[in-house]
C-alpha cells in the first residue's frame, strides 16, 4: 500500500515546486521515496511468481522507479521536480525497449497497465509486422473476456498516424492497431484503493491479465 503521507507530499510538491521547499521538506521526500520502493519490491516479488523474465532479471527496486528531478536542459518548464512516480517492471531494465508492467502514482491520477508506451522506430516496425502477421493471435489476447473485464478501455496508444504506415494498405484488417505509435493498457486506481492493504493483490491481478500482451510484444521486439 501507499501511505497517505506519500500522496500528501506529492500534492504539496505540485504547489511548491522549488528547491528551497524540497530542502525544507527533505524528510517527507525520503519517506515518500522509501514508501514507493517498498511497494516496488513487493510487486517485484509477486510478479516474479508468474513471470519468469522478471524473476530472472533480479530487479533492483531503486532502478525501477522514476526520479523526481527533471532534466531542465531543453525544457521551457523550469520547475525542478516531477510530481509523480512511475514504477516500471521491465525484464531488461527500466530504460530498455522491452514491453513492461507499470504503476503511475500521483494524487487523483493513479493508474496501472502494461505494454510499450513510445517505442523507437525499429521496435515499432517489429510490433507492426508482428500484429500484421499474427492478427488472429493479437485478437485472441485483446478480446479475451478476462482481459476486457479488467481493461475495459482496451488498448491505448501514445499517438496515431493519420495515414497507414508504409507497407500496409488502408483496408488491412489490423490497420487500427498498425497506425498506433504505442500499444499499452491503462486503467485508473482511486487514491483510496492505492492506500488499501489490498492494493498489491489488485495491481498484480492487472499484471497477470496483461502478461499475454507484454509477452506478445516482447516476442516481436526480440526478433
Amino acid at each position: 500500500m501507499i501511505d497517505k503521507k506519500t500522496l500528501g507530499f506529492l500534492k504539496k510538491l505540485s504547489s511548491n515546486n522549488s528547491k528551497e521547499w524540497m530542502d525544507e521538506n527533505r524528510s517527507d521526500y525520503n519517506f515518500a521515496k522509501d514508501d514507493i520502493l517498498n511497494l516496488t519490491q513487493a510487486l517485484i516479488n509477486s510478479v516474479s511468481e508468474f513471470d519468469l523474465g522478471i524473476a530472472k532479471a533480479d530487479l533492483n527496486p531503486k532502478k525501477c522507479i522514476t526520479r523526481l528531478n527533471r532534466d531542465l536542459r531543453f525544457s521551457k518548464d523550469k520547475t525542478p521536480y516531477k510530481t509523480d512516480y512511475y514504477i516500471v517492471l521491465n525484464q531488461n531494465g527500466k530504460n530498455s525497449p522491452s514491453a513492461f508492467y507499470y504503476v503511475h502514482i500521483e494524487p487523483n491520477n493513479c493508474f496501472v497497465g502494461g505494454g510499450v508506451y513510445n517505442p523507437q522506430s525499429t521496435e515499432l516496425k517489429k510490433i507492426r509486422s508482428e500484429i500484421n502477421a499474427s492478427f488472429d493471435e493479437w485478437n485472441k489476447i485483446i478480446n479475451n473476456k478476462d482481459f476486457q473485464t479488467i481493461f475495459p478501455s482496451g488498448i491505448h496508444n501514445s499517438g496515431t498516424l493519420v495515414r497507414s504506415p508504409k507497407g500496409f494498405d488502408d483496408d488491412n484488417p489490423a490497420i487500427e492497431f498498425l497506425k498506433m505509435k504505442g500499444v499499452y493498457t491503462q486503467e485508473p486506481i482511486a487514491d483510496k484503493e492505492i492506500q488499501s492493504n489490498l492494493i498489491i493483490k489488485k495491481i498484480v491481478d492487472y499484471f497477470v491479465k496483461v502478461k499475454p500482451l507484454v509477452d506478445y510484444l516482447n516476442v516481436a521486439i526480440d526478433e
